[in-house]
């Protein structure tokens, strides 16, 4: 006789409902379909209907026009100072400055400015295309001894874009470093501005990993980008960057 449950169910049952239950499924030939995305799709006219107020919107965004730059800016690669690079850490510099006014000096990198600014109108998306990443300010208190260990970075690397430092290489190491216009002080402490990205380690910089203080400006660096032109442009300024010797090569 079957054994009941306390419901009066024979166990055996519930045991074979349960397997019984339970399926297992296995692929007997993997089959798929490739599809290729070209012009040769045609156009799904509702979803273009849904996206094309967003697109007209970002596009009159992206066209706008916040200032004008009297001269190429480029950015040679065999160059310790360029006009890309000058611009792009005066711009910096200033911005920082509006948080935090005893900022000294600035430092960037050549691999993240993405693209070079021709001369004419600036427009908001050419400045997201030179500074395409979600990097923001970030203020740093150094230790003379670190400002020396990025000097030493900068000059390794055949120059980086600064503003308010000035230096001279030789083989490969930096000489007659000035910050502020003064001659650098190893006792002391300076406050740099820079982004995020480089203080935590980015492009293998060196001098960073160390600051006295550290303080995040909740600011993208595009976003200082757009205001500094926007500021020149309501001044009555355009963009005139030159070099004026701030990193210089000693034959």
């Amino acid at each position: 006789m079957a054994r009941l449950t306390k419901m009066g169910i024979p166990l055996i049952l519930v045991v074979w409902s349960i397997m019984a239950c339970s399926r297992y499924f296995t692929p007997t030939k993997p089959q798929y379909t490739q599809y290729g995305i070209s012009g040769e799709i045609p156009a799904d006219s509702a979803y273009i209907k849904y996206y094309s107020p967003y697109q007209q919107q970002l596009e009159a965004e992206m066209n706008r026009v916040v200032g004008y730059t009297d001269v190429d800016l480029t950015k040679p690669s065999d160059a310790p100072e360029t006009l890309l690079g000058n611009f792009f850490a005066d711009a910096l510099l200033a911005e920082g400055r509006k948080h935090y006014p005893n900022a000294e000096f600035s430092f960037g990198t050549k691999g993240g400015l993405r693209t070079e600014l021709q001369q004419g109108n600036i427009t908001v998306g050419l400045l997201f295309e030179l500074m395409p990443f979600e990097n923001e300010l970030v203020v740093l208190e150094l230790p003379g001894q670190s400002v020396q260990q990025l000097a030493q970075f900068i000059a390794s690397t055949g120059g980086q874009p600064v503003a308010g430092i000035r230096m001279k290489t030789k083989d490969g190491k930096p000489v007659d470093i000035e910050i502020a216009g003064k001659p650098i002080d190893l006792s002391r402490t300076y406050t740099l501005v820079t982004y995020d990205y480089l203080a935590n380690g980015g492009d293998n910089s060196r001098g960073l990993e160390k600051p006295s203080k550290r303080i995040d400006l909740g600011k993208k660096v595009r976003e200082a980008l757009i205001d500094y032109v926007s500021q020149q442009t309501k001044e009555g300024k355009n963009i005139n960057t030159q070099l004026d010797g701030r990193i210089t090569r000693n034959q």
